[in-house]
């Protein structure tokens, strides 16, 4: 019994002392369909994955389903999530679809689309507010990409092709 209270003090301690590198925030709201399912965030609750502190290159893109030069360039995305999975490349897709069209547009668009990297749906209607915050240079026009890691960072305000955006990435790399 001495020997199992012990063992439990250990553990307690161990796991007392370990901290999760910023976790992520709580979604506002996770909508789902099938196997497919997107977490929802304000800015304030997205910024956590634009400012992660370690050795991995984020490529964050912000999209929409109803913007054609988007939906063109996804595959991309896809691609370099695919090719870079195993170099510490990480791939978010960060629609701006409007929160009331993510049943009806957003998760069916992810599924027909065969979408694997991770997508998270910004509801926060006030851009005015958000937009300076991801690059003081965006417009807000879309497609736009941040790629990042650690202090490291570059904004890009336009379609990539996939040679582009690999190119981009291995810079960080």
């Amino acid at each position: 019994m001495k020997n199992f209270l012990s063992l439990f003090a250990i553990i307690l301690l161990v796991s007392c002392n370990k901290k999760e590198e910023n976790p992520a925030p709580r979604p506002l709201k996770t909508y789902t369909e099938g196997n497919v399912s997107v977490n929802s965030y304000t800015f304030s609750g997205l910024e956590h994955f634009l400012k992660k502190d370690n050795d991995t290159t984020y490529v964050v893109n912000f999209w929409a389903t109803w913007c054609v030069p988007c939906v063109e360039e996804l595959p991309h995305f896809e691609k370099l999530n695919a090719t870079y999975k195993d170099k510490k490349v990480k791939v978010l897709l960060v629609s701006i679809d409007f929160p009331k069209m993510a049943e009806s547009k957003l998760l069916p668009f992810i599924k027909n689309n065969n979408l694997k990297s991770e997508v998270v749906l910004l509801n926060d209607p006030d851009a005015n507010s958000w937009i300076n915050k991801v690059d003081p240079t965006w417009s807000g026009a879309i497609p736009a990409t941040v790629i990042y890691k650690k202090e490291k960072r570059q904004f890009y305000e336009k379609a990539f092709t996939y040679e582009e955006l690999e190119a981009e990435v291995n810079k960080f790399l």
